[in-house]
């Protein structure tokens, strides 16, 4: 047995199947699992609400914010502690003084969620909100220069993704922070496919908000997830749910002013045992290598997919070049969304290989981690080509 055998060994869920799917859940490690029912067991052994317990709590969220800042490369007090990134988003993007007029710029890119708080956000405030076009820019073209484009003088909140979800395209956000700021724009990333995936310093590339989520490329818990504010920015995002984990109490009780940290934007209680098996999932990761090897290697595997898919004349990838992330996205040549679904099932009911089909552009995705197999990717071709056989 290999080494690298002997680490997935930890990862229960890739016992029996081929796994292509951490761009939507990762595949949690045992030890997550096990210290997540061990804290259960201590709260309630030791006494829920006693001091004791609450004593762990804090010591508990304080080492998640540490573990987590160490991941982004920021300083801890930055940090957020949400339930996932769809929540960070929403932090961020209720928390602006919108006023009529104002214009909220979107990429093509973005999932469901995020133009869904959109659209609410320019029917309650009279918020003008337009798409600039990035897909097109995958194989060539800059999407940096479309961004500068389609900014206006009144853009007040530009929101984009890191790792694009749908086509796997990397952006450089410290050029599109600069054009950003240099247009007096704030920026929010939905980073759900970057964090865990990417060597990260946010403290130097610009970016005003970043939402992210434990549980996909980082193998964490569901429920989880965090969101970064940059210092300078903290005092123009007002927190919108509020509660006792956002404000500072007087010894009555009273509230008297907001958290002046990334607790500010926390509301209450959480499901705190999330808390020790979300770090005990970043641990794991850092054991086998650091964020740039781990990275490097994704984009092996990610390589190594793109080149067998690409000599099958049937299969067309997305990109006409190697992937820069580990997102491979392909179509069958001449079909629609309903091939993509047949083909995604499939791969699943007769090899154990589970993908997913992503609706714009129509494709199938398949998402390789570092520890991805050869056999695994093989099992996945292998089962391409039978379904067009």
């Amino acid at each position: 047995m290999t080494q690298l055998d002997n680490y997935r060994q930890q990862f229960l869920a890739l016992a029996n199947k081929n796994y292509f799917n951490y761009g939507g859940q990762g595949t949690m490690p045992k030890v997550s699992m096990d210290t997540i029912s061990q804290a259960q067991t201590y709260i309630q052994t030791t006494g829920p609400f006693g001091y004791e317990v609450r004593d762990w709590i804090e010591s508990e969220k304080k080492a998640l914010r540490i573990a987590i800042a160490s991941e982004l490369n920021v300083i801890e007090d930055t940090i957020t502690i949400t339930e996932d990134v769809t929540v960070g988003c929403n932090i961020a993007m209720w928390g602006i003084d919108w006023q009529p007029g104002d214009h909220l710029l979107l990429s093509d890119c973005e999932h469901p969620g995020i133009i869904a708080i959109a659209q609410e956000i320019s029917h309650r405030f009279k918020v003008e909100v337009t798409t600039c076009p990035l897909i097109p820019t995958l194989n060539s073209g800059d999407p940096v220069a479309v961004i500068e484009q389609y900014l206006r003088p009144n853009t007040h909140l530009l929101v984009c993704s890191h790792v694009l979800w749908n086509t796997g395209q990397i952006l450089p956000l410290d050029k599109i922070a600069g054009i950003c700021s240099n247009n007096g724009t704030l920026l929010l990333v939905d980073a759900a496919q970057s964090v865990g995936m990417l060597p990260l310093n946010l403290q130097t590339s610009g970016v005003d908000f970043y939402a992210f989520t434990g549980h996909k490329w980082l193998c964490g818990p569901e429920g989880i997830g965090g969101l970064y504010v940059k210092p300078e920015s903290r005092e123009k995002l007002r927190p919108t749910f509020i509660g006792w984990r956002s404000v500072i109490t007087e010894p009555q009780k009273k509230p008297i002013g907001w958290q002046r940290d990334g607790r500010r934007y926390e509301v209450a209680t959480s499901n705190y045992p999330l808390y020790p098996g979300f770090r005990e999932a970043i641990a794991i990761h850092e054991k086998w290598g650091t964020a740039e090897e781990r990275y490097q290697k994704i984009c092996l595997n990610a390589e190594s997919l793109w080149q067998q898919l690409v000599k099958i004349p049937q299969v067309k990838c997305l990109r006409t070049a190697p992937p820069e992330s580990g997102l491979v996205s392909f179509q069958i040549r001449g079909g629609d969304s309903q091939t993509s679904a047949q083909l995604v099932k499939f791969l699943e009911s007769e090899y154990k290989v589970f993908t997913r089909t992503i609706a714009d552009p129509d494709c199938v995705r398949a998402c390789v981690h570092y520890f991805t197999l050869e056999s695994e990717m093989d099992q996945l071709v292998e089962g391409v080509k039978e379904w067009l056989d």
